[in-house]
């Protein structure tokens, strides 16, 4: 069942088709005739429902209609009674001439009796029923039977009355000229809340005059009220407030006395209503506060996220009223949802500022320590990894409360999960380079907890900073020391050795014993080419003896095969024997130099051992030949640091300092710039214009508070006026299906709605003849579902017809629209079939840009299988006048993604540019990019690659169509 038509107005009706059963035959007249005759009441029934059925699909039963009034009619079953009514709605009630036929005579006194009926069942029934009749030969003489049912003894037939004398006087005011009056007296007089509550719908959408003066009188007793008449009586104030600016401040008191309504609904609606009346900001902070308690008392995690939304909403539109609110907003993280917990850090991070920023880093600490002590607290290490982002952004924000974060972070990073504890390494890089007075501290607390620390993210972030910031003698002493019992017994190789020989031999007898019983076996391995290999004996000894778990941190991570972690070593260890030879102290004196000597050949043996181990059968992976050259690179450094002492120093310290710097410079700069560009997008100019509601034209201007309602229903609906949806840009969207020369010429406006696609077709006849049973069949392909199937139609010659079909969009990715037109015609046996032009439904549509950190980038990097690789490669025209930065952009704009790379790691002349970028759908998915492209000189064309990855393979190829389209045009152009 699908609906075809929606009302427009409170007078139109909403009318249904239902598809018919393919596995029924339809019923003749004669068969449903002699079943209404004869039948039981069961069989009555399905017949009485196959008619209403048929008259929806316009059969024509006119002639069953005496019968169902002869033999139907007197009947006492309740469900049958029940379908009566239902057919006395759909049943054709108008002769051929227009006026009613003489059997609605019948009707009208049939319903007339059922008004006057001792069952309170069958009188609320046909009381609702009457709500949609729309004759008023029938209604004017029922209204004296309606009018008497505000007086009967049952509720339910009360409230009924009130709906069906609601929807009299809408559509016929005349039959019941004194329905306010009439209904404001049983709403001063009744008890029953249900029936209040219609009786008070009734006033406010007929006589609001009436219901505000009611209101009143009663003003006193709303805190009091019922949970549907207190929604009825906000439903009222939010209607009248703009017509009766006179009664805004009994309007307010109300509202004032329901935020602390028991009900939920009646919270959320207070406040709502309560910041469309007014801008005070006791009364925004009121509405604020029964957010925050509904996000804190509520069971549903949906209902929390809504309730969250409304308050950033209310943070935007009221500027630091509710800073003051921000600690009782930090109760909704004893949610265990992660999505409410997510959003309401990120609403107590807008919401921190000076005053609170003490208080707000406090709470959080103790929410971190909460999920270090506790491990049944929460058993996601997201949440933990969660806190420490909000806590690094509030450090980066507030210097002030930066020491104390670290401190935190450095005593419990050991504890922390790998993510956590890379995240929170990297806000302590971000901190030494910031605050130069931390710097000691920080260097002293990583030096006492380094062998605590096992991931090779975690040891690669302490390496860069000992490095980095250990400046004097005893720093580099004490970093030294610690670095040398992480790594363990030197050399190397020649200890792994010792220690494999004398395992070998404890276990040369187990082995014998082994080999004596049981028969020799070889293992087979798959190489990442595919190939087979025979794994040899000594490397299978080998593994089975070393426990890397007894090994020192560093030692372990490089038999890991992590050989990235031993060249943040090799560079580590460079940088301390160069920061230690630019010391007056070891200049001066033959201790010193000879302490240098030490710790250089220490350094070189170090290196060395890194790169043996790494050619050895000791590890999995053999070392790759960057690890082997960097590795190299700085044993040949402390080779000739005597004779190019100032270039190693400028190349190995200063240069690195000086990127940093630039890098955490730009983070901030980028970061201050976005919150200006969002300040000024809310902000409101000086000349801008003003908006008067009364001299504006319908759904022209309205108030941004008072409206939020009306304007979401329209935006639902697809009704809403937005700049975007002008004549130009519908122009834009209209695909031609059919030529010219066609029979039927057709083309579409295709509107995109979020994850609706809306068609609608223009079909011309093109002939001099009526064709018949017109009808316009679509099939998709990709992630698109027809919802609606266009009914067939008759469109005369050289006339016009508009036809709307719906598609349902479920994930990004490129769709096909295709489909034929069928008609009849001329002849009686003529059939034709028109092809129609394929429509492309773009992805640009629903990606949106997007931000991540390099943590989360490289996570989904690894995690996501979807790959798709672009080669690149302009003309050399083309490429004259376009440098790699230019080219970015193109490609940005094209793809609709945002550039994670900051911007000073893109300054600069050079031929060569690798660049990260990053999008989110509408539909939640993420889609990554790498782009890699150089240009060596000013005149060759522009050469190299773009990696896609995405969780799903769509969004990975549509991507991939779009840069290949934006090349060819960029080649074009």
């Amino acid at each position: 069942m699908m609906a075809t038509a929606a009302a427009k107005g409170p007078a139109d009706a909403c009318y249904m088709l239902l598809h018919p059963n393919l596995d029924v035959e339809t019923p003749n007249l004669q068969t449903l005739r002699r079943n209404l005759e004869r039948g039981t009441d069961e069989i009555k029934a399905e017949a009485l429902q196959q008619v209403i059925t048929g008259t929806l699909q316009g059969e024509n039963y006119e002639q069953l209609l005496m019968h169902i009034i002869r033999f139907v009619m007197p009947t006492r079953n309740k469900s049958l009674k029940k379908l009566l009514l239902f057919y006395w709605e759909v049943c054709p009630k108008y002769a051929a001439d227009g006026t009613l036929k003489h059997e609605t005579i019948l009707i009208c006194n049939a319903l007339m009796n059922d008004l006057q009926h001792p069952n309170e069942f069958i009188r609320g029934a046909t009381l609702r029923a009457l709500t949609k009749m729309r004759e008023a030969e029938i209604l004017e003489p029922l209204i004296g039977p309606v009018r008497d049912c505000l007086e009967h003894r049952h509720a339910y037939v009360r409230k009924n009355a009130v709906v069906a004398i609601s929807s009299i006087y809408r559509l016929q005011p005349h039959l019941i000229p004194d329905a306010p009056e009439l209904i404001h007296a049983f709403l001063s007089a009744e008890a029953d809340m249900t029936c209040r509550r219609n009786a008070l719908n009734m006033l406010t959408l007929n006589a609001p005059e009436v219901a505000v003066q009611w209101l009143q009188e009663n003003a006193q007793l709303a805190a009091s009220f019922d949970e549907l008449l207190q929604l009825a009586v906000i439903e009222l104030i939010r209607r009248s407030a703009q017509n009766f600016a006179a009664q805004k401040g009994l309007f307010v008191r109300c509202i004032f006395d329901m935020l602390g309504a028991p009900a939920s609904s009646v919270k959320y609606e207070a406040a709502n209503t309560l910041v469309s009346l007014t801008a005070n900001p006791a009364a925004i902070k009121a509405a604020a506060s029964c957010y925050i308690t509904l996000a804190s008392k509520e069971s549903d995690n949906n209902i929390k996220i809504i309730v969250l939304g409304r308050l950033d909403q209310l943070r935007t539109r009221h500027e630091g009223i509710i800073d003051d609110l921000v600690m009782d907003l930090l109760r909704v993280l004893a949610t265990p949802d992660l999505d409410v917990r997510r959003k309401a850090l990120g609403i107590v991070m807008k919401l921190t500022t000076r005053r609170n920023v003490n208080d707000v880093v406090s709470m959080l600490k103790k929410e971190l320590k909460k999920t270090v002590d506790n491990s049944d607290y929460d058993k996601s290490s997201e949440y933990r990894l969660l806190l420490i982002q909000t806590i690094h952004t509030c450090a980066g924000q507030f210097p002030e409360v930066a020491a104390d974060v670290v401190d935190l972070f450095l005593s419990s990073i050991a504890e922390f999960g790998s993510s956590s504890a890379s995240d929170a390494i990297v806000f302590v890089r971000e901190v030494a380079e910031k605050f130069p007075a931390l710097r000691t501290s920080i260097v002293a607390h990583l030096v006492s907890s380094f062998l605590e620390f096992k991931t090779g993210r975690v040891i690669r972030g302490a390496l860069w900073i000992l490095g980095e910031y250990a400046e004097s003698a005893a720093e580099i002493r004490d970093v030294w020391t610690k670095l040398r019992e992480a790594v363990g017994e030197l050399p190397l190789l020649a200890a792994e050795q010792r220690e494999a020989l004398e395992g070998a031999s404890g276990l040369a007898e187990d082995a014998a014993s082994q080999v004596a019983t049981s028969a020799p076996s070889a293992s087979r391995r798959v190489l990442p080419d595919g190939t087979y290999a025979t794994e040899s004996s000594l490397t299978a000894n080998n593994q089975s003896i070393i426990k890397l778990d007894t090994k020192p941190p560093l030692r372990a991570v490089l038999l890991h095969s992590d050989f990235f972690t031993g060249t943040v070593l090799a560079s580590t260890l460079a940088k301390l024997v160069l920061r230690f030879s630019a010391l007056d102290d070891v200049a001066a004196s033959d201790e010193g130099k000879s302490r240098l000597n030490a710790l250089r050949a220490e350094a070189v043996l170090i290196m060395a051992g890194i790169i043996r181990i790494g050619q050895s059968s000791f590890v999995t992976t053999l070392i790759d030949e960057d690890s082997y050259d960097r590795v190299l690179a700085c044993i040949r450094a402390l080779e000739h640091m005597d004779e190019d002492s100032e270039v190693l120093t400028d190349a190995f310290i200063s240069d690195t300092q000086n990127a940093f710097a630039r890098l955490v410079k730009g983070e901030a700069a980028r970061a201050n710039a976005e919150a200006k560009k969002s300040k000024s997008e809310r902000a409101v100019q000086v000349d801008d214009a003003i908006g008067f509601r009364l001299l504006a034209k319908k759904g022209g201007v309205a108030s941004e508070e008072n409206d939020d309602l009306d304007r979401d229903a329209e935006v639902a609906a697809g009704t809403a006026d937005s700049g975007s949806r002008q004549a130009v840009s519908k122009l834009d969207s209209v695909v031609q299906l059919t030529g010219f020369s066609d029979a039927v010429y057709a083309e579409a406006y295709v509107e995109v709605n979020q994850y609706d696609i809306l068609l609608d077709i223009m079909i011309v006849n093109q002939t001099n003849t009526m064709l018949r049973n017109l009808s316009v069949e679509f099939s998709t392909l990709g992630d698109l579902k027809l919802v609606e199937k266009p009914t067939s139609y008759n469109v005369a010659a050289f006339s016009f017809s508009s036809v709307k079909a719906s598609i349902k969009v479920s994930s990004t990715e490129t769709g096909v629209i295709f489909g034929t037109i069928v008609y009849d015609g001329p002849g009686t046996n003529d059939n034709h079939c028109i092809v129609l032009n394929d429509i492309h439904v773009d992805i640009m549509e629903y990606i949106r840009p997007a931000r991540c950190d390099e943590s989360q980038f490289h996570a989904m990097w690894t995690e996501f299988e979807w790959e798709n690789k672009v080669n690149m490669a302009t003309t050399r025209e083309a490429a004259e006048n376009l440098d790699l930065r230019a080219y970015l952009k193109h490609i940005m704009k094209a793809t609709n993604m945002a550039c994670l790379t900051p911007e000073n790691a893109l300054a600069g002349d050079c031929g060569f540019l690798s660049a990260n970028l990053y999008a989110r759908s509408i539909f939640g998915e993420d889609a990554l990019a790498n782009i890699s492209i150089e240009k060596p000189t000013d005149d060759s064309p522009i050469t190299g690659h773009i990696r896609i990855r995405a969780k799903t393979q769509g969004i990975a190829l549509s991507l991939g169509d779009k840069i290949s389209a934006a090349k060819v045009t960029l080649s074009a152009e």
